[in-house]
């Protein structure tokens, strides 16, 4: 499942404002504000990707 966040804005300076309150919560930028149909605006941002599972050295040998 991919969780993924939007911000909708009637102008770019409305959403980009909502866009930097999720990267300031943590989130990765996903897709930058751009206008849609009917003068819509969007931006979207995902949560930040962890390291691979088998990189944390405190999960042991031999777990995957």
């Amino acid at each position: 499942m991919a969780l993924r966040f939007t911000v909708q804005g009637d102008d770019e300076r409305e959403t980009a404002e909502g866009w930097q309150l999720l990267l300031d919560a943590g989130l990765a930028p996903a897709m930058p504000p751009r206008q849609l149909t009917d003068q819509r605006w969007m931006a979207r941002a995902v949560p930040a990707t962890k390291a691979p599972a088998g990189d944390d050295p405190s999960r042991g040998p031999g777990v995957s």
